[in-house]
């Protein structure tokens, strides 16, 4: 079943936002997964989120997603995302419906 890497945030500070991108993206293809979504400019239709900027990564299961994100490659530049923007991520699962 497929799962879902969802990031919403604000770029406090674009320079080290880039240098995250830089390093993320290689990682990213590494572990098979799909951008889906990276909007900078989101529009909010309920609620207050932190920021407009949104991402969504589409990987193969919650075991792919996680092994991306506890990959030594990728804590070795989760911390610029994290120190570069304020906001959240969560993991969320696709659903069976049928």
């Amino acid at each position: 079943m497929a799962a879902y890497f969802v990031a919403q945030y604000k770029v406090q500070d674009p320079d080290l936002y880039k240098e995250y991108q830089g390093g993320a993206g290689p990682t990213i293809q590494a572990h098979g997964a799909e951008l889906v979504v990276f909007d900078a400019a989101a529009e909010t239709v309920e609620g207050t989120p932190p920021g407009p900027q949104t991402v969504i990564l589409k990987f193969a299961s919650t075991e792919a997603l996680k092994a991306w994100y506890e990959s030594e490659e990728y804590q070795a530049v989760v911390g610029k995302r994290l120190a570069a923007t304020d906001g959240f991520a969560v993991l969320s699962q696709s659903m069976n419906l049928g």
